[in-house]
């Protein structure tokens, strides 16, 4: 058994903050929630509050901004994502999920759209789970799907012929041929009998419809509604998806994904930046989620999301990294500092409140990651799965005893006031450091194998440049900057 004295205590999103209150452990479980000692809580200075979710993330462990990626539109910078070279599938996942949780993600969502494709899939997506299990997350796990429309939202002759010969040759090489329908689903069963773990749910990862036929997602949806097994996917991401879903599904793509069967309690979308108030309510009437990534939307010249009229349509929200925090570090606090600034509204009319914010940073997200509806608030028979952050540092200055802590929380707070991650009663990150692997090393070893590949992607790395260019003038006419 575990005690944790809390000078505060965010119990639950709908709750009021509370003051000196104990917590009790047992195992992998909340046991007990009440008051203490006002000497004991003074004493431990913690600011406690659910272990944040990361709704929306690729489990990159190579940061696409140290290969030219940073600052230029998805549809470009997709395909920079090939410059990264191939490492050993365990220790990438370490290094990534360590990061997540340094940032203070006890629940992480990963949409595999880039294996490292050193085995076969099934026995990639083992060494990630075994990596997940020696960090100390839960992970959803969604495999990405995808079969059309690899460099534009059309045949990619239109982008190849635009190209010269050796760079052509380069692109092209990147290309490859797509599963069947049928064959995507069983991959996905034998991914889940490979994997698949109390902490280790394996999903459906559809890219998007604009990469998928109708009858791929109507297959997907299918199968989802047949196994249980949830479904990630992106939708609307850019104005260039948009007007795609506009011309292709002319009554509306929301309602034409809603036709395939896909709209379901059971399937989380990401992004929906350029989604209109129809198709916003037709979500949150199916019961979707939607993970919100705002950095990684700012990042990628995205626009941002509708946050307002998401929660005034009442969708279900969470909150995303996608790989793209805004400092590039995954620190989770600074994203839920962003959302909350971003949407909470101006003046004095507040559009998205404390309590949608909270439910978007640590409840929402969990049922679209793990595929069970329980954590998310710190109470008698939940998962124990808590962020301990440094009170007395993020209080430093000590002025007013009667400051509301939450306001100092979403003002000041990053991953450098974090103590303690706890996941499953089991201590993830402690001071800084995580307790379960030799992250620094991990990401020492995947570095040095990641400069050594390099050089090999000199000849990709001098066509890339032209395809960039390529997709800009097919998207628009008269580019002023690629």
């Amino acid at each position: 058994m575990r005690l944790i004295n809390c000078r505060h205590l965010i119990e639950a999103p709908d709750k009021s903050l509370g003051s000196r209150r104990q917590i009790q452990i047992d195992q992998d479980k909340i046991s007990a929630v009440g008051v203490t000692t006002a000497a004991s809580a003074e004493g431990e200075q913690l600011f406690v509050l659910p272990a944040l979710v990361n709704a929306h993330d690729h489990g990159r462990a190579v940061r696409t901004s140290s290969v030219n990626a940073s600052g230029k539109p998805l549809e470009s910078w997709i395909q920079y994502q090939a410059l990264i070279p191939s490492v050993d599938p365990y220790l990438a996942a370490v290094v990534t999920l360590s990061r997540s949780a340094l940032g203070g993600v006890g629940v992480v969502m990963m949409h595999l759209t880039k294996p490292q494709g050193l085995t076969d899939l099934p026995t990639e997506a083992a060494a990630i789970a075994r990596a997940a299990r020696d960090v100390g997350l839960r992970v959803g796990f969604a495999i990405a799907i995808r079969e059309r429309n690899p460099l534009v939202y059309a045949p990619s002759e239109q982008v190849l012929s635009a190209l010269p010969p050796i760079a052509r040759a380069q692109i092209e090489g990147l290309l490859r041929k797509p599963l069947s329908p049928k064959e995507y689903i069983a991959l996905v069963d034998e991914v889940a009998a490979a994997a698949a773990g109390p902490m280790f749910d394996v999903q459906y990862g559809p890219n998007g419809v604009q990469w998928c036929s109708d009858v791929l997602l109507s297959a997907i949806a299918e199968a989802s509604q047949r196994t249980g097994r949830r479904i990630h996917m992106h939708l609307l991401e850019t104005r260039y998806q948009r007007a795609w879903a506009d011309a292709t599904h002319p009554g509306g793509v929301v309602t034409h994904l809603d036709s395939l069967g896909l709209l379901s309690p059971r399937l989380t979308l990401a992004h929906c930046v350029w989604a209109r108030p129809d198709e916003l309510e037709l979500l949150a009437e199916r019961g979707v989620t939607i993970a919100v990534n705002t950095s990684s939307n700012l990042h990628l010249r995205s626009g941002i999301a509708p946050g307002a009229r998401m929660v005034e349509a009442g969708c279900r929200i969470a909150i995303g990294l996608d790989s793209s925090a805004l400092d590039d570090d995954d620190d989770a606090l600074r994203e839920l500092r962003l959302w909350h600034l971003m949407h909470v509204g101006n003046g004095f009319k507040v559009t998205v409140s404390r309590e949608q914010t909270l439910r978007a940073a640590f409840a929402n997200g969990r049922l679209s990651v793990t595929n069970k509806d329980d954590g998310g608030a710190v109470r008698a028979g939940a998962p124990a799965d808590l962020l301990l952050l440094d009170w007395a540092a993020i209080d430093e200055d000590r002025l007013q005893e009667d400051i509301d802590p939450l306001v100092l929380v979403l003002t000041r707070a990053t991953a450098q006031h974090i103590r303690e991650l706890v996941v499953g009663g089991r201590t993830v990150v402690k001071d800084g450091s995580v307790v379960g692997v030799d992250a620094e090393a991990a990401r020492a070893e995947v570095m040095s194998r990641v400069r050594h590949a390099m050089p090999d992607k000199a000849s990709l790395t001098a066509a890339l440049p032209l395809l960039e260019q390529a997709i800009a003038k097919h998207y628009e006419p008269n580019p002023a900057c690629f």
